[in-house]
């Protein structure tokens, strides 16, 4: 076994060659969208351009990401919802920051066993299908919380977009249709939902087909008259624990009417000079990105190289043990302790760091703790306005269109959160995570999240909005957009577009995108250990989008500056759109 002297005199060894500035590693990806005044980069173009014409009238941010937040439950049903949840970080222009938490809540009757059989072991399909799946949404209260707070616009105005295109309708584009490939046979197992996603017959949408919502319309236009109480406490929430009941479901109308909006304050590191304020528990993200910045920022990736095996071995052996962390140690702040403070520590990175051999792999099995026995279907939005202030919002259904079921007369598609909890501790849910008891169901209780809307900064100024949808891939693509500015020089188009890879601890796997590592450097990660697998199911890659403030990367601030606002979107969302004024 190498000593610690050894492996810290090799890296202070490499520090000594590494450039003050990273060299931009380019890719081969469209020019950021320009802007001076305010930026708005979402999954779907409609409600970016919504989002513009909110700040152009004199909307804040807030106002903003209220506004697309309803108009993606029209225009972008497979995550886009009403019927979910989600989380919002929000840094002021006077550069305070707070974090909303709307996310899911289990049903109050809720059991910590109510997804396994007599055997205890778990029923294959309960905890994503069905009624059984739904947790208590959260986006209605959330929304108002934001505006009532922190907007400065009355709701009728900025959900009466939404309304007027649920009503209307709109044309399917390309980007549109394809996020519905594939689920047109479980949507058509639920008559309701069938009715407003399916052609007559059962026949998918195409491209130019209009989808129009009428029932959506009627519950949003209840909600710009009534406010949130429309949704938690009349009819809305009458329907859906009707039809919860009537198709074995568990939630109740005391679940709605209690459901509350928590206001946390966010998770805050450093990591270069750079000031990250993302999420809190009930989140996972902002805490297990912070732990894996800590540890990195002991190794000189800019001198090391993007793809590189170095880089790629740090990055694999950074995630490994920060994902132990996450999915045995975190759970929702109202039932357990969570070490924040000690995971965010850089002292406790760098005893992670002491313990990575720099030329072999780890082994995931040596990290089990003692005693040990989420959705690609989420969309992430990045705003900033004229006065800076900046809002990046993460919100689900978890799988794709949810649960895959709308209570009949609301319109309203429901999400399938319940699986986020550890419906048995040791088994892999809907996206392979391992978690423990710490996320175990009970009554009222969050599920652990990986959503991680993120707000950077430098010298007290706004420096960037990231996130990214992705289930528990959310965490590892947000990550990496970071690197790939801070470190490897990309602008925000090509940060966000770069392939990615990813290791969750278990199982002990090195999952890529196709091409995002060279041959050569898979041979020597296998040399040194690694198990590299190539993923090609584009879609749990993620969608991410971010704002660049300043410059369109590092190097053009650095040189002076170029345009102040600059929108990248995930060229892997057919429909996205940065729009800008």
């Amino acid at each position: 076994m190498r000593s610690t002297a050894m492996k810290s005199l090799s890296f202070a060894l490499l520090f000594a060659c590494a450039t003050s500035l990273p060299q931009p590693a380019r890719a081969a990806s469209p020019e950021p969208v320009k802007a001076e005044h305010g930026m708005v980069v979402t999954a779907q173009h409609l409600a970016s351009d919504i989002g513009v014409e909110v700040l152009k009238k004199g909307g804040n941010a807030v106002d903003a990401a209220v506004a697309v937040g309803y108009a993606l439950a029209v225009v972008y049903p497979t995550a886009g919802n009403i019927g979910g949840g989600g989380f919002m970080t929000i840094r002021f222009k006077d550069g305070k920051t707070t974090f909303l938490d709307f996310r899911e809540r289990a049903p109050l009757a809720a059991t910590k066993t109510m997804y396994q059989d007599d055997k205890g072991e778990l029923v294959k399909g309960l905890s994503t299908n069905g009624y059984l799946a739904v947790g208590v949404p959260g986006p209605v209260a959330g929304f108002e919380f934001a505006r009532s707070r922190y907007g400065t616009r009355p709701l009728k105005e900025l959900i009466g977009p939404a309304i007027k295109l649920a009503r209307e309708g709109f044309a399917l584009e390309q980007g549109d249709v394809d996020s519905f490939d594939g689920r047109t046979e479980r949507l058509a197992k639920d008559p309701a939902a069938a009715a407003i996603f399916l052609k007559p017959g059962g026949k998918p949408f195409a491209v130019g087909d209009r989808l129009v919502q009428a029932d959506l319309a009627a519950s949003l236009a209840s909600i710009a008259e009534k406010g949130p109480d429309a949704f938690y406490k009349g009819a809305i929430a009458d329907q859906i624990v009707k039809a919860s009941a009537e198709k074995g479901g568990i939630l109740s109308k005391r679940d709605f009417e209690q459901y509350a909006v928590r206001e946390l304050e966010p998770v805050k590191c450093n990591y270069r000079g750079y000031d990250i304020v993302s999420s809190p528990p009930p989140s996972s993200g902002g805490v297990i990105i912070c732990e894996i910045l800590n540890i990195l920022e002991g190794y000189p990736l800019s001198y090391l190289g993007y793809g590189s095996a170095e880089t790629v071995h740090a990055m694999v052996e950074a995630m490994r043990h920060a994902y132990v962390d996450r999915n045995t140690a975190l759970g929702d702040p109202d039932f357990v302790e969570n070490p924040v403070a000690k995971l965010v520590d850089k002292a406790y990175a760098k005893e992670i760091r002491d313990k990575i051999d720099p030329f072999k792999a780890g082994l995931s099995e040596a990290l089990m703790p003692e005693g040990f026995g989420e959705s690609k279907e989420t969309t992430h939005y990045s705003i900033i306005d004229d006065e800076g202030n900046a809002v990046a919002v993460t919100y689900t259904l978890n799988g794709s269109f949810g649960a895959g079921v709308v209570a009949p007369g609301t319109g309203i598609l429901l999400n399938n959160e319940m699986d986020d909890f550890t419906a048995k501790p040791g088994a892999p849910n809907l996206y392979g995570l391992v978690q423990g008891e710490a996320n175990a169901i009970a009554p009222g209780k969050t599920p652990l999240s990986s959503m991680s809307p993120t707000i950077i900064s430098r010298d007290g100024k706004p420096f960037m909005v990231i996130g990214s949808p992705g289930g528990a891939r959310i965490i590892t693509i947000t990550l990496e957009a970071i690197l790939n500015v801070i470190d490897h020089g990309m602008n925000i188009q090509e940060a966000v577009d770069a392939p990615r890879l990813h290791h969750q601890w278990l199982p002990d796997k090195v999952f890529m995108e196709p091409y995002a590592l060279s041959p050569d450097t898979r041979k020597l990660l296998s040399a040194m250990g690694h198990d590299v697998q190539i993923d090609e199911s584009w879609t749990i890659w993620g969608q991410a989008t971010g704002i660049l403030v300043g410059g369109e990367s590092l190097s053009e601030i650095e040189a002076g500056g170029g345009a102040r606002y600059n929108g990248g979107v995930d060229s892997r969302i057919g429909a996205g759109a940065a729009r800008g004024y």
